[in-house]
């Protein structure tokens, strides 16, 4: 096995129904999406909640976003996954709504689910697709901005990129992360 063949992908959100459809959940509804093309279902373990597409791992971490380090590290200590080898998904405010961009490796940018990944693999160095989700208006805080739900207009962007973000994970798993920043950054 290649040192940076994606063992793991993690899709980063809050658990529960109150922040179902939340900007911050982009992640949780991008492994949902991929999963659910893949013909797989989650399962609730200690982890998460798990899925398997072939020998890939994908979790949900139910441990709250600033808490998202937690479950990433048990599932990489478990299963012995390298960090190279980890893919997170996550939403990033800096990016506009409908884009997304890969990274090989990088800082958290002041995501906390990115920060308590980084803390707790103690690197920055994994592989990441952002999702843009835009910033907020001025009148609005980035809490109430990111935790509140896309509106109609804002699926109609969404809904695409969720797709193309699934395909930029294939893309990624049987070309490498190089090969998808190349296809998918410029879009």
């Amino acid at each position: 096995m290649m040192a940076n063949e994606i063992r793991l992908i993690v899709g980063l959100g809050n658990p529960g129904l109150d922040y179902a459809k939340t900007r911050h959940n982009a992640g949780f509804m991008a492994v949902d999406r991929l999963l659910a093309k893949r013909g797989g279902q989650f399962v609730r373990n200690r982890f998460g909640l798990i899925g398997k597409w072939g020998e890939i791992i994908l979790l949900k971490p139910l441990t709250y976003m600033n808490l998202s380090g937690e479950a990433v590290a048990l599932v990489q200590r478990f299963y012995k996954i390298s960090t190279e080898s980890i893919l997170v998904i996550a939403d990033d405010l800096d990016l506009p709504l409908g884009k997304l961009r890969i990274r090989q490796k990088g800082s958290a940018g002041g995501h906390n689910g990115l920060k308590s990944i980084v803390q707790r693999l103690g690197t920055e160095e994994f592989p990441r697709i952002k999702i843009g989700i835009s910033h907020p208006p001025v009148s609005v805080s980035v809490i109430d901005w990111v935790l509140g739900r896309f509106s109609r207009e804002e699926w109609k962007i969404l809904d695409p990129i969720l797709d193309q973000v699934v395909e930029a994970c294939e893309y990624v798993v049987v070309k490498g992360v190089q090969e998808a920043m190349n296809r998918f950054n410029g879009l």
